[in-house]
């Protein structure tokens, strides 16, 4: 476990272990028509909800979450407030989610990039009374997506990818690719490079891969904004997925849970391992990884080290998505209703959803828990 994080949680434990404790388990009864992953006495849970409860959650953002929440959403109407309507919207991507959050117009905002310098500004006026938080609700992992006719399999290193995504390397017989599959027959067909032309909180995760484990080829920026020209660009993870499909010699980057039936490659970061996605993969590499540098109070931003993922079973290129809301909303109704859709996602129940219907890669137990300290203060 991360140090910081172990930091974090004993905090909680001291301080605030009375959140927890009053706490209870988020499914409102056994029957069979319920998700199978019931809470046990040792989950994480979310405050207790109210089964009457009723009202319009309205969010968006983030296209890699998308699937989650849709699992979530009816979870949650399932198990604990049936009257309770999650409208996300998907198509604007983690940037716009984040613009129309700041508007006023979203209760949260779904991000695979926690708020800049500048956004965070911006929010703090939003949030009058309150603050606002970055909370991780979503890990998968940035898949490296390619079509090549007669080749089904392919590993590709760090080093690699970097040299393709700056258009360093422009065919697919190229010998940094051989040497990375020395037993492939790879064809001279030129290599088009598929990317997101929209803010993506996926380009964010995965430029930092690229600069973290080979700075002196990727030295670009690292950000929402894809920034090598010359490339594809397509809207949203779908756009990029369905280019990527749709191509020759085509090679892109999504969100694992959006490829569908699109080839993914095995990939190594800092190590020498190929590593094909999983999503205990990513749990593992996430843990290994991340360290929480909080922007205020509640705020659980964390930074990914990639370099220092090197396991031989941890998938090097880990995808965390948050929800971004205020701790003090304008209006009370909507702050109870954002809270007790938010910790469900953020129990183990939810998490164990997500897992089970989007392929998320379920948080450590430690996120899960500071999660739900800032929850509870949510209102």
């Amino acid at each position: 476990m991360n140090i910081k994080r172990l930091s974090a949680i004993a905090a909680v434990v001291g301080a605030g272990a009375l959140i927890l404790a009053g706490c209870s388990t988020t499914g409102t009864d056994g029957s069979s028509s319920k998700p199978s992953s019931t809470p046990t006495d040792t989950a994480v849970t979310g405050p207790k909800v109210d089964s009457s409860l009723s009202g319009t959650i309205t969010a968006g953002g983030s296209s890699a979450q998308a699937n989650a929440e849709t699992a979530w959403t009816a979870a949650f109407q399932g198990t604990q407030a049936s009257g309770v309507t999650v409208n996300y919207d998907k198509s604007q991507g983690s940037g716009g989610g984040v613009t129309n959050w700041l508007n006023g117009s979203y209760d949260f905002a779904g991000s695979d990039a926690a708020l800049n310098a500048t956004q965070l500004a911006s929010a703090k006026t939003l949030c009058t009374g309150g603050d606002p938080v970055d909370i991780p609700a979503y890990l998968s992992g940035v898949a490296i997506i390619f079509h090549l006719d007669g080749v089904t399999s392919l590993n590709l290193s760090s080093a690699t990818i970097a040299k393709i995504f700056t258009l360093q390397i422009k065919t697919w017989d190229d010998a940094a690719i051989k040497a990375d599959n020395p037993n492939a027959t790879l064809p001279s067909t030129p290599i088009t490079v598929v990317t997101r032309s929209d803010g993506s909180g996926t380009t964010a995760n995965f430029t930092k891969y690229l600069h973290d484990t080979q700075p002196s080829i990727f030295t670009q920026t690292v950000g929402t904004a894809w920034p090598v020209a010359g490339t594809s660009g397509q809207q949203g993870g779908s756009g990029v997925v369905n280019a990527v499909a749709a191509g020759a010699g085509t090679i892109g980057y999504a969100d694992q849970s959006s490829i569908g039936s699109t080839t993914a490659a095995s990939v190594s970061g800092s190590g020498k391992d190929f590593v094909k996605y999983s999503a205990e993969g990513a749990t593992e590499a996430f843990d290994s990884a991340a360290s929480v540098e909080a922007q205020g109070t509640g705020d659980l931003t964390e930074v990914v080290d990639y370099s220092k993922i090197t396991g031989t079973s941890a998938y090097p290129i880990p995808l965390l998505s948050y929800v971004i809301t205020c701790t003090v909303h304008k209006d009370a109704t909507q702050g109870k209703l954002t809270q007790a859709y938010l910790g469900y996602v953020l129990s183990t129940q939810g998490q164990q959803v997500g897992s089970k219907n989007a392929g998320a890669a379920p948080l450590p137990t430690s996120v899960l828990k500071l999660a739900q300290k800032t929850i509870a203060t949510i209102k």
